[in-house]
């Protein structure tokens, strides 16, 4: 297991999670590993590479290799494979049927937990996604478990689309992120749940710079600190 400091960042879908892991590695001046982008990662390099999204064995060998780095730019992650980056070609519709199909292969996931693993390098690791404590990183000094309301997580979720023009429900939202979170707990692989030391933060009412800031209070207990300013 990983020596190098590693902040595990999980909980349920719109509670906040990108947003902290983002702002950490920024503060820290840590590496970032958005685990959510991996398959999607995968998918394209297959495809990239001629490989069949249903040839197990061809997918595996793949992965153990990848090459790939995840970097805060703005409000978001650029993704980097073999020094190319590919933030927007793995969003796109092909992304999304590549990684569905290399996630059911049960090979993949256990070359990727040790690909995963490898991605702890010094002086730190923001490691932001499902499975990070509990799985991943067990030995993880600092584990948050991240949650809000279902209501909250609507409201935030309707304001993302309203920036963009786009106008939802309320109530539709609601049901969607109810329906979601009870998938997400009630699945037999990786489902939704807190690792038994992870510190639960409630950020229902509070802000993204509340919570960096609470994260940070426990991190540096626990002997890590912010980076200087320059």
């Amino acid at each position: 297991m990983s020596r190098v400091p590693v902040i595990c960042v999980d909980g349920p879908s719109g509670a906040g999670k990108g947003t902290l892991s983002l702002q950490l590695a920024r503060s820290l001046d840590w590496h970032l590993l958005d685990s959510g982008a991996l398959y999607r990662v995968i998918g394209h390099a297959c495809w990239s590479q001629g490989i069949d999204w249903q040839d197990e064995a061809a997918v595996v060998r793949m992965t153990r290799g990848l090459d790939v780095r995840f970097e805060p730019v703005g409000d978001g992650v650029a993704v980097w494979l073999e020094g190319q980056e590919v933030s927007r070609e793995i969003r796109s519709e092909r992304g999304s049927r590549g990684a569905s199909a290399v996630a059911a292969l049960p090979g993949v996931r256990i070359a990727l937990l040790n690909r995963q693993r490898a991605l702890a390098q010094s002086p730190g690791l923001v490691a932001d996604g499902r499975d990070m404590g509990t799985v991943v990183f067990p030995d993880a000094p600092l584990k948050i478990f991240l949650t809000a309301t279902a209501e909250a997580r609507a409201q935030r979720r309707q304001a993302q689309l309203m920036e963009k023009g786009e106008s939802v429900s309320l109530p539709r939202l609601l049901d969607a992120i109810n329906e979601r979170d009870l998938s997400d707990s009630g699945r037999s692989v990786s489902p939704l749940v807190a690792a038994e030391d992870a510190v639960r933060i409630d950020s229902s009412e509070l802000s993204a710079d509340a919570v960096h800031e609470r994260v940070l209070e426990l991190a540096a207990e626990r002997g890590i600190k912010a980076r200087a300013p320059n």
